[in-house]
């Protein structure tokens, strides 16, 4: 059979991932019907590759491999070449993902796939060496041509090991949220906390913003002083190493080492919008000041580098820069030499050595430093027998500095297209910091938003699409885009009282049930029912860098059940929960919104009604506070939502806290309520 001639249609496409490679001599197709059918027409192997833009590894396999006229020859004759962008399609990924983890027992990216032309995996890795890739696509290829009958049958035990992965059982026996269990899985956890340095023991270190927001709230909620000492602690750490950019703000996706300092330079979206939620919240708790530098200092960046004129945000920046030498490095961009520093802070140089640690502890490779923090403000101020609002301005003064320095650089490539799931998750970042200081621009960047994704993401009937570039929205949208942005509108109705911004909410809780619910467990499939089929259907359950699209559905539907009196959804998120149940026992850090949602269940859970014409004055102020067992409801006229039902009297402001529907009788004064609310 002759070799067919293909050329690299990825030109062709949106992604900045895959426009990367459209200039490969590879024959790259995206992933779509067409090429699938061709494959199984001309029973030829799937080659599928995965990554993203800002991926490090991604970009030294594609100059080694992808870029090589031999290695491409391997690939255009033997395969169907497939590239993937997985912030574009999480589906394939995911079950890629899984066929790797099960074949090698580890993931990453770039992830590389050899499937039969059905589309079933046979064989998979993650970065490969040129000459390793060469040599197991030959073997690949040769097997497929000699013995295709002992692939298949590989292929058959793989897919249904994949289907079993995805067995959900329901527990024979009714099993009830108590906090003894909570206690139990608490304890288990605790011997994991890296004590010395935060987080979890071990390197490469995440951060993991739902376990902090997790160990955070149980620490207050179930009066836990070693939990809520850990989850700041871990804060601080995280803040105070490289993983946090000190001048331009923003936090990178990952540390290579135990300590935070030295990360892998890539900035996430989703990372950063947890991040500035999360901080905004420990600032409600404690009135610490550099959460609130954290905060504003990250806010900035999305604006400078993130955003887009629409509202929309861009998904991340690269990990790699070119250096002095016009080399593409990791890092290039954020690093410092010592020599540097001090040509351009001249006298300020010894207080800014201490305080970033221009020595041995924060060396990185070379002469290059990754600036880190070890001690608090108060105590170089102390050394330096200066005050802390010297210290600020010499802060400031250095930030202006290096950042006008590092301008000059060449920036790290920009991954410029918008996902309606991450967007989302900033748009709730910026909700919380509003909440949190009470600055009405992160209210009016949290709506632009929701403009943006009301004008281009929604279709006519609430479904959504996935992806935006340049005016153009293609991939139909996944769970985790519904669940965000809901998560996202309700937020933004407790923070304006808005009702439009509830109906919002509810109307996509209506199209999750539709299309992406499995009526048996309760569980919802991360794909909808209206897209094709890939060879497992999965459901993601378990809490990872960003929340289980399950367990914030399932949070969505007890909060909006709390302010609407729909209790049927309350008994889905009951019955939800009780099915992960038995796995959040054998591994507690990987289900924390899960056991989020089990507080609602096992503690106190407030709803505080507000109403009058000082309903808004009187949430800005509530909401300061750091109340994670509550859910607000409000406004400043009859309203006929559930929770505020006959509530309204005229020319009065009247504060009701309630608790599974039953109310005290209303307070009239914020510092009474909170003192109310705080008895939990």
């Amino acid at each position: 059979m002759s070799t067919p001639k293909f050329t690299n249609s990825l030109i062709n496409e949106t992604s900045p991932y895959l426009l990367q490679h459209a200039h490969n001599p590879v024959n790259w197709e995206a992933w779509n019907s067409k090429t699938l059918q061709q494959a199984r027409e001309e029973d030829k192997l799937l080659l599928i590759s995965v990554g993203y833009s800002a991926c490090h590894w991604c970009h030294v396999m594609e100059h080694e491999s992808f870029e090589n006229e031999a290695v491409a020859e391997i690939m255009n004759s033997n395969f169907i070449n497939i590239k993937v962008d997985r912030e574009e399609r999480p589906d394939v990924d995911q079950v890629y993902m899984n066929a790797v983890q099960v074949m090698t027992g580890a993931g990453g990216w770039p992830m590389n796939i050899v499937a039969l032309p059905d589309g079933r995996p046979v064989w998979g890795g993650t970065y490969f060496r040129k000459e390793q890739w060469k040599d197991a696509l030959k073997q690949l290829s040769g097997l497929y041509k000699t013995k295709p009958e002992k692939m298949k049958e590989y292929a058959s035990r793989l897919e249904e090991g994949l289907q079993q992965l995805q067995l959900i059982e329901i527990p024979e026996k009714e099993t009830s949220f108590t906090t003894d269990f909570l206690n139990e899985i608490l304890e288990k956890w605790k011997k994991a906390f890296d004590k010395k340095n935060g987080g979890s023991p071990g390197a490469p270190k995440f951060m993991l913003p739902v376990n902090q927001e997790f160990l955070l709230r149980s620490g207050v909620q179930l009066n836990e002083k070693d939990l809520l000492e850990h989850s700041l602690h871990s804060l601080n750490k995280i803040s105070y190493g490289g993983l946090f950019d000190h001048i331009g703000g923003g936090f990178s996706r990952y540390s290579i080492d135990e300590r935070w300092h030295v990360p892998h330079f890539e900035k996430m979206l989703y990372d950063n919008a947890q991040l500035v939620s999360l901080y905004s919240k420990a600032f409600s708790l404690t009135k610490d000041n550099w959460y609130k530098e954290v905060v504003f200092k990250t806010l900035d960046f999305i604006k400078e580098e993130l955003t887009d004129a629409t509202g929309a945000f861009y998904s991340a920046l690269d990990a790699d820069s070119e250096d002095e030498n016009g080399s593409k490095t990791e890092g290039a961009y954020y690093v410092w030499t010592k020599d540097n520093l001090q040509d351009l802070l001249k006298e300020d140089f010894l207080i800014f050595e201490a305080y970033y640690n221009i020595n041995s502890f924060g060396k990185w490779e070379e002469n290059n430093y990754v600036l880190i923090r070890s001690k608090n403000d108060e105590t170089i101020a102390e050394e330096f027998n200066i005050s802390l609002s010297e210290l600020e301005e010499k802060k400031k003064h250095w930030t202006k500095i290096l950042k006008q320095e590092r301008d000059k650089r060449v920036k790290p490539g920009l991954d410029d297209k918008s996902l309606t799931s991450w967007n989302a998750l900033m748009l709730n970042g910026y909700v919380d910091a509003y909440k949190a200081f009470g600055k009405q621009q992160f209210l009016e960047k949290a709506l632009k938003n929701a403009e943006f994704l009301q004008k281009y993401q929604f279709k006519k009937d609430y479904r959504l699409w996935h992806n935006y570039k340049n005016g153009k929205s293609s991939i139909n949208a996944y769970l985790e885009d519904y669940v965000f942005c809901t998560e996202a509108f309700l937020n933004l109705y407790e923070a304006t009282f808005e009702e439009k911004w509830l109906e919002i909410a509810e109307r996509l809780i209506v199209v999750g049930l539709e299309d992406f619910q499995d009526k048996k467990t309760g569980l919802f499939y991360f794909t909808s029912a209206k897209d094709e089929a890939l060879i497992t259907r999965n459901y993601e359950l378990n809490d990872n860098v960003m929340p289980a699209s399950n367990s914030v559905m399932a949070k969505n539907l007890f909060t909006i059940s709390k302010i609407t009196g729909n209790r049927d959804y309350s008994d889905l998120a009951a019955k939800m929960l009780k099915t992960v149940q038995p796995q959040i026992k054998t591994h507690p850090h990987s289900y924390a919104n899960w056991l989020d949602l089990m507080l609602n269940f096992t503690g106190t859970f407030n709803e505080i009604a507000i109403t009058g014409k000082n309903a808004l004055p009187i949430r800005k102020e509530l909401q300061r506070e750091y109340f994670p067992y509550t859910v607000f409801a409000g406004s400043a006229n009859v309203s006929e939502i559930s929770l505020l039902k006959n509530r309204f009297k005229e020319n009065q402001d009247l504060i009701f806290i309630c608790s599974d529907g039953k109310c005290d009788l209303p307070l009239n004064s914020v510092e009474d309520s909170i003192k109310r609310i705080k008895q939990f």
